[in-house]
């Protein structure tokens, strides 16, 4: 795997792109077809991007992402048409001069109109979720069994949606709001999708090694053939319709059960009753926290060993999971 850094990326027209979007952390680019999707080392802390780029991490979550697409794709079509970067090039010739800068980092995907919806599936008790359950004896408000730990396993997988925020916080919404926001068949169809692919993942990570404390999914639609024109949103993968009609398939998008969109612990240290080891950037955020940061703009610059230590994090999940780096 390349140990270049990429923060940012500038690709344009004369390499038959245009710009589409920059979100915290992927450089969106469109053809007239198709989306590239290019993921850099940016890394962002509580809805903010850092100033230090965290080395190798746009190329994990590239691989890791494509790795989980291929192996849940009998539960649910996707968005990737391909991640390999030669296949990309007979798609797209004038990037074979970005080879360095791109590959491993490059995703071509059609393109959706996305459900203003993130959709949570969680199987542990942690993190926002468990200072909740401290209080009230719930996760967005559904009640759980009394006498439970920190980072206990649930006794099922839950789903708990929030809202796509464009600026601030994502908010986290009930199931009868987002049966409201999207209709009862789309929002059932979207939660029952989502926990089979996080009951699937949850048990092959375990084989590697992994526990998947909880993860995030991003779902779309994939619009009309003719009459569609692209339009910027806070996930950047989103077109927007000129007439009404649309293909009907339901397909995952985005990122997927990668360290950035999911709770990695190694298995072989679990202990509930406290926090967890990590293989996610969690690692960054208890760095944070640590600094008094009011977690307003700008954020604290990191310590060379802080990225060092998760870009290491960041490759060995990708190596437990992948079986290569």
């Amino acid at each position: 795997m390349s140990a270049n850094i990429v923060r940012e990326t500038s690709l344009s027209q004369s390499d038959g792109l245009q710009f589409f979007n920059r979100g915290k952390v992927r450089d969106i680019y469109q053809t007239k077809d198709y989306l590239l999707i290019v993921t850099t080392d940016r890394i962002s802390a509580f809805d903010v991007v850092l100033s230090d780029a965290i080395p190798q991490k746009g190329a994990v979550l590239t691989t890791l992402s494509a790795f989980w697409f291929d192996k849940i794709k009998d539960i649910t079509p996707t968005h990737l048409i391909t991640a390999d970067f030669n296949q990309i090039v007979s798609k797209i010739p004038s990037l074979s001069k970005h080879k360095e800068e791109l590959e491993k980092r490059v995703m071509l995907v059609r393109k959706v109109k996305v459900f203003p919806v993130e959709c949570i599936v969680r199987g542990y008790l942690a993190g926002s979720g468990w200072k909740e359950y401290t209080k009230q004896g719930t996760i967005c408000g559904i009640e759980l069994p009394p006498g439970l730990r920190e980072c206990d396993r649930l006794p099922s997988p839950i789903f708990t949606p929030s809202t796509k925020a464009s600026i601030g916080h994502d908010e986290n919404i009930s199931f009868d709001k987002m049966v409201r926001l999207l209709g009862s068949k789309d929002a059932e169809e979207l939660k029952n999708r989502s926990i089979k692919i996080y009951q699937k993942a949850h048990q092959y990570a375990l084989s590697k090694g992994i526990i998947i404390a909880d993860t995030k999914f991003e779902w779309g639609r994939i619009p009309a053939p003719n009459g569609i024109s692209a339009t910027n949103s806070p996930s950047g993968v989103k077109v927007a319709l000129k007439g009404e009609k649309e293909s009907g398939e339901i397909v995952l998008c985005d990122e997927v059960l990668t360290p950035d969109s999911s709770r990695f612990w190694p298995a072989d240290s679990y202990s509930p009753g406290r926090g967890q080891v990590s293989f996610d950037k969690q690692f960054v955020r208890d760095y944070l926290e640590s600094t008094n940061w009011d977690k307003s703009p700008p954020a604290p610059e990191l310590p060379e060993e802080i990225i060092r230590k998760t870009s290491e994090k960041y490759i060995e999940a990708q190596k437990r999971l992948t079986g290569n780096c």
